[in-house]
């Protein structure tokens, strides 16, 4: 399974009987799957079902879903509201007795503000069940719209990961052939820096000197960091083969490529290997916001 990235937007619309709606639904990173929706008031039975169709497609991210409601009323039937007009037609009644005073026309009651009601629809069940069938129909493909963003992401971040992989492979390998890590020049290392000490009067005896031999070869020996340096580009090619989530074990593997480049840098005593292992570090501090971003 291809990898998926955690960031996307998409946007789906439908109407039903003058209802019209539209959902956007966007994601970006995040540790675990948490999902925020903005609804309409009386739209809340849809929450669950929302956060159900979201958690069967992402395991990760933020993700947030808003749905908006615009009903038509361009058609509506009207009504007159005869409390309303009754008031007016009092006011008016009282207003001609104090002083001349026109009757006022129909056509200018009925523009009082008030006087003319729209007649709501009032759905059946069989239309509300309808509607919200539609409603979350146009959800699911706002929600595969989604996923195919996330999709196309992760498909761009792959070739970026595995051209990182590559890279430390190359470093990795220049490490591991250095001509400073020979037998001949480890010996001539500890040779020289074995005559400093004695030369320096430091009073060693012959067995502390041998024990502080142990200590410098043991320092200079990157072989253990090389191997699993080595080690964890198999992994991480592996992890961008699976068919499950990586994002989680590729972050966690960016921590041990960070441990392993850092070992390597404190036990350098050449200056190509550690130009090397700054190179790694550099690397792999990029691979890790690319991996951030991974589901």
């Amino acid at each position: 399974m291809p990898l998926k990235s955690m960031t996307g937007f998409a946007r789906s619309e439908g109407a039903y009987s003058g209802t019209r709606w539209h959902w956007e639904v966007r994601s970006v990173n995040g540790r675990g799957l948490d999902v925020r929706i903005r609804f309409a008031p009386g739209l809340e039975a849809l929450e669950t079902r929302t956060r159900e169709a979201v958690s069967r497609r992402m395991a990760r991210g933020n993700v947030s879903v808003t749905l908006t409601v615009q009903r038509d009323t361009g058609g509506a039937d009207v009504q007159v509201n005869e409390a309303a007009l009754e008031r007016v037609l009092a006011l008016i009644a009282r207003l001609r007795a104090s002083g001349d005073f026109d009757r006022p026309r129909p056509e200018s009651l009925l523009a009082v503000r008030g006087i003319l009601e729209p007649i709501e629809k009032i759905e059946t069940a069989t239309e509300t069940e309808e509607r919200v069938a539609l409603m979350v129909s146009t959800l699911e493909t706002a929600l595969e719209g989604l996923v195919t963003a996330r999709s196309d992401e992760g498909a761009r971040l792959e070739p970026v990961l595995e051209q990182q992989f590559k890279s430390i492979e190359i470093l990795v390998a220049e490490i591991a052939a250095s001509p400073s890590r020979t037998p001949a020049a480890i010996q001539a290392r500890l040779r020289e820096q074995l005559q400093r000490l004695s030369l320096a009067g430091s009073g060693l005896d012959e067995a502390r000197l041998y024990q502080e031999a142990a200590l410098m070869a043991a320092r200079a020996d990157i072989e253990e960091e090389v191997a699993r340096l080595t080690s964890h580009v198999a992994a991480g090619r592996d992890l961008l083969a699976s068919r499950e989530p990586a994002g989680r074990r590729l972050d966690f593997l960016t921590q041990e490529f960070n441990r392993e480049a850092n070992t390597l840098c404190s036990k350098s005593n050449d200056l190509d290997i550690t130009r090397a292992g700054l190179a790694l570090k550099a690397i792999i501090d990029q691979m890790r916001e690319q991996v951030q971003n991974i589901e």
